[in-house]
C-alpha cells in the first residue's frame, strides 16, 4: 500500500530510499528532500508492508495530466520482488494519469519501464556523454458504450 512520506522527510527510512536515486553527494540528498518538503506540487509516496518502507516513489502531476516520475526505489534486498512495479501500477490506479514519464540515464532502468509498457525514446547524450532516456507510458482510454 502506497503512504504519503511528506510527514517523514528527513527520517532515516526516508532519507536511506533517497539516497539510492540521487548521486552520492549528501548536498543533492538534501536538495531532494527539501524540494519535497517545499514544493507542493511534488508528491512523495512509499510502499510499506507489515509497518516496514520498502520503496518510494516521488513524481509531479501536470497540468496536461500527465504524471512525471521523478525518483523510484527499493531497498536493496527487496529489489525483484515487485515492489517498484506495484508502486507504478499503484500510481496508474489512484491517479489516473493521461502519460506516465520517466526519464534516466540507467539501461536497467529503461528494461524496467519497457517491461511494464513503456516506450522508451533517447533524449541524446548529455554533457557528460551519457545517453538519456524518456520512458513514456500512455493511457489508453476507456471509450463509454452507449
Amino acid at each position: 500500500m502506497l503512504i504519503d512520506l511528506k510527514p517523514l522527510i528527513g527520517t532515516p527510512e526516508v532519507n536511506e530510499l533517497l539516497t539510492y536515486t540521487v548521486i552520492d553527494d549528501p548536498s543533492a540528498l538534501q536538495q531532494t528532500s527539501s524540494e519535497y518538503s517545499e514544493q507542493a506540487g511534488l508528491k512523495l509516496y512509499g510502499w510499506e508492508e507489515e509497518e516496514l518502507l520498502l520503496g518510494l516513489v516521488g513524481f509531479e502531476e501536470t497540468e496536461d495530466g500527465s504524471l512525471d516520475i521523478r525518483h523510484i526505489a527499493v531497498l536493496p534486498e527487496n529489489r525483484g520482488k515487485g515492489y517498484a512495479r506495484g508502486m507504478i501500477l499503484e500510481l496508474l490506479t489512484t491517479r489516473q494519469p493521461r502519460y506516465l514519464v520517466a526519464e534516466t540515464e540507467d539501461e536497467i532502468a529503461a528494461d524496467f519501464y519497457r517491461s511494464l509498457g513503456f516506450m522508451v525514446y533517447s533524449l541524446g547524450e548529455n554533457a557528460a556523454g551519457i545517453e538519456t532516456l524518456r520512458c513514456v507510458y500512455e493511457v489508453e482510454e476507456i471509450e463509454d458504450e452507449e
